[in-house]
């Protein structure tokens, strides 16, 4: 198979693969399910991803560089830190309206069950995040535009806890609204001094 078809392929089988956890979890879903829908034989599938184990890395791979890549991007586009706070939850906000959750707290739910490799790649997506938004908000609270008690790494530590957590009660409840309330008062509670 030519590298472009076959890298076309993967990354279908990843795109498919990706909705499968967000709606089912990582112990939701088959080879025979991803095969079906990519419409490919499963032993085609075994030969871009031998494991599930290696299709779950290749997974959280790609959805931390993508998400990295989002917040890249709130930083390129500029802003006090109150505006990018706002798009930092319109990215988990923005996956809950697609009736999906956020690949990493899905893969979260399943942890005790994960490979190792699946685990760690889980935990180094939440420590890069949490990273992020610590810096930002540091950020804030030296420009004022964010005001809060404590370190900005406990913070953001909270803030992606809540988000995640938020975004399964709202999903319980087939009810967005829920989200957009948590997170109306997290940033009313985070208002400028």
């Amino acid at each position: 198979m030519p590298p472009a078809r076959r890298d076309a392929t993967a990354n279908r089988i990843l795109d498919v693969a990706e909705r499968l956890v967000q709606v089912h979890g990582f112990n939701g879903f088959s080879y025979a399910d991803v095969s079906a829908k990519v419409r490919i034989r499963k032993a085609s599938l075994h030969y871009h991803f031998p494991t599930k184990a290696g299709l779950g890395v290749a997974l959280v791979a790609r959805y931390r560089a993508a998400f990295l890549e989002a917040l890249a991007d709130i930083d390129r586009r500029g802003g006090d830190a109150r505006s990018k706070l706002a798009s930092y939850v319109e990215l988990y906000a923005s996956v809950l309206r697609r009736r999906r959750m956020c690949l990493c707290g899905m893969l979260a739910a399943d942890f005790e069950t994960l490979p190792k490799p699946m685990r760690d790649s889980v935990t180094e997506f939440f420590d890069a995040n949490e990273a992020w938004l610590a810096k930002l908000l540091e950020s804030g609270r030296k420009t004022r535009a964010l005001t809060f008690r404590g370190s900005a790494a406990d913070l953001a530590t909270f803030l992606v806890s809540a988000l995640e957590g938020a975004m399964l009660i709202a999903r319980s409840y087939r009810d967005v609204g829920r989200f957009d309330a948590v997170v109306k008062r997290l940033l009313n509670e985070l208002g400028p001094a």
